[in-house]
């Protein structure tokens, strides 16, 4: 069981402890704080200092303040590397500094001695508790925080110039302008209130072991804002590790871009873009250890194997920056063949995330020097693995039933060896029997993923914009069933009633006879003479222009077609087994 430390503390206690040697590590965020947040934190203050606007009613031997729990762990530096309460400390800190500017000139002995607590808690002191200026209580190494150096320099020098741009120089500001205006009105309270501050407000201290045990806390306890991801774990090693080759300032550079990139491509439904990346990255080094094993080991676990030795290699930062630049390409829909994109387009209906494992690692083992694919090769491949996850989706659906068949071919895939899954074949006879008894509901992600196969595997259908957002279509209305409702009510739900379309037109289109649709379809002029653009898909058009109904043995007919269609599919990728 991890040992923990827990001791409920005064700021003063925390902050003047000998032993307090706070450190921001590089993993962290930068300092975030605007002057909204430093309003509420001053105005709380001042309310639990002088409760009913006076002084009086203070009980200093009872009344606390919480103002929130710091994880930290003592690193091997042997300094208190802070998890959680980063923001919260430093904010602290640059008001303690604030109120010491503004008395170190003061004679009074109420605020001499006031001074001296608050310079305990900023500095370190000597053997008969002295400070000494020049070595800080707290330090900041935060990788991607060009303005660190700032909230040092604000801390030593009590002075926030106006070249000084940075949050932090913000926060001491604002500070500084709030304790002169409140000593110009309440000058009898001066010492008061930060007196009050240092000893009745109250932070929960959590020191654990280990970076893992703070790290687990965190998460446990944090509500306020983002947790640190592993994406900011594995940035601390990486900075360590090109620090100590002496290209720290190019791999902040790098970072940056790289994270910017994720940030802006990857919109992940758990985790961070850049987690999102490394997750992409995790699954071609698995393969490359020849990893079939179907209990995938976490982000973290996976990268911290033999101490984070993978984000020691020379390569990997680099292999991150490919992998993102591919993603990108496919995001923007650039740099691919027509048919390449058209297939990416349909994948990004399957109906889980596994498509995108499989691409990363067929990408990061098949590009050539300059980060290309073979446009041949890596068009089978698309086929191949969109007729086997649509088809398996049928069968087991679920991410999670993937692992088996997929993990083997990963590991094929980083061995150039042919990518089959030819112990997971499809019966044709069966298939077609599946696919005819399933209920393509439109809460089922497949439905979708088989609309849009159906809808690009039309020649005249144009490639449409990624961030088209798209919706199913029941080319059938459910109004119109409820009228004139059909002999076999399944029919409503098959394939061969939905459609893909836009949702600015199924908006317009979804309630209406098949008559009244096709302008919808097509695109109308409206009675204020406005344009009304109809849709891209290219079947839809179709069927408005060349029928005047569409009845429920088009369905049938339709849902036939779409299914032998598709079997036909998984035959031309090798899908479908020999009869025996």
């Amino acid at each position: 069981m991890s040992k923990l430390n827990i001791d409920q503390k005064t700021i003063s206690n925390l902050f003047s402890d000998k032993r307090a040697d706070f450190l921001i590590p590089d993993y962290q965020r930068p300092y975030a704080w605007t002057r909204d947040e430093c309003e509420t934190l001053w105005d709380d203050l001042k309310s639990f200092a002088f409760p009913n606007d006076t002084s009086a009613d203070f009980d200093s031997e009872n009344d606390e303040y919480f103002l929130g729990p710091i994880v930290t762990f003592k690193n091997s530096d042997g300094k208190q590397e802070i998890i959680d309460g980063q923001q919260r400390l430093t904010t602290v800190m640059l008001l303690l500094r604030a109120f010491y500017s503004k008395f170190e000139t003061a004679q009074d002995d109420e605020i001499v001695e006031t001074r001296k607590l608050i310079a305990r808690c900023i500095w370190k002191t000597d053997e008969v508790g002295r400070p000494v200026f020049d070595r800080l209580k707290i330090d900041s190494e935060v990788a991607s925080d060009d303005d660190k150096d700032e909230f040092l320099t604000i801390l030593e020098t009590g002075k926030a110039d106006e070249k000084m741009r940075s949050r932090y120089a913000d926060t001491f500001r604002f500070f500084s302008e709030k304790i002169i205006d409140f000593i110009d009105k309440t000058p009898m309270w001066t010492y008061y209130f930060p007196l009050r501050i240092l000893n009745n407000v109250i932070m929960l201290p959590i020191e654990a072991e280990s970076q893992d045990t703070a790290l687990r806390i965190f998460s446990t306890l944090n509500d306020r804002g983002l947790p640190l991801s592993d994406a900011d774990i594995f940035k601390s090693h990486f900075y360590k590790f090109y620090s100590q080759r002496g290209e720290k300032d190019a791999f902040i550079a790098r970072w940056k871009v790289l994270e910017e990139g994720a940030n802006a491509t990857f919109h992940p439904m758990r985790g961070t873009p850049m987690d999102e990346l490394f997750t992409r990255y995790m699954y071609y080094r698995r393969a490359k250890k020849g990893i079939k094993d179907t209990t995938t080991a976490s982000l973290r676990d996976f990268f911290s194997a033999d101490a984070y030795a993978i984000l020691k290699e020379e390569g990997t930062l680099a292999d991150l920056e490919a992998l993102l630049a591919f993603w990108q390409a496919v995001d923007a829909q650039q740099g691919f063949s027509d048919r390449v994109l058209r297939r990416l387009f349909v994948l990004n209906y399957a109906p889980n995330g596994m498509w995108t494992y499989l691409v990363s690692v067929w990408f990061l083992a098949n590009r050539d020097g300059d980060g290309r694919l073979d446009e041949g090769a890596f068009y089978d491949f698309l086929n191949l693995i969109t007729g086997f996850i649509f088809a398996y989706a049928i069968e087991r659906p679920g991410v999670n039933a993937l692992r088996a068949p997929v993990y083997p071919e990963m590991v094929s895939i980083v061995r150039r060896e042919p990518v089959t899954f030819s112990n997971r074949r499809f019966g044709a006879r069966e298939i077609a029997e599946r696919f005819h008894a399933y209920e393509f509901t439109n809460g089922r992600p497949v439905t979708k993923s088989i609309l849009a196969w159906w809808a690009f595997n039309d020649p005249a259908q144009p490639l449409m914009d990624i961030d088209t957002s798209i919706e199913i279509e029941h080319i059938y209305a459910r109004k119109r069933a409820e009228v004139t409702p059909l002999r076999d009510r399944r029919n409503l739900e098959s394939l061969g009633n939905k459609a893909l379309l836009e949702k600015r037109v199924n908006i317009r289109a979804a309630d209406y006879k098949f008559t009244d649709k096709k302008k919808f379809y097509t695109g109308f002029t409206d009675g204020n003479g406005k344009e009304r653009t109809g849709t891209e898909i290219a079947e839809l058009r179709r069927l408005a222009a060349e029928r005047e109904d569409f009845t429920e043995s088009d369905i049938e007919v339709r849902t036939d077609e779409i299914i032998g269609a598709f079997v036909g599919f998984l035959g031309s990728c090798g899908l479908i087994a020999e009869e025996a």
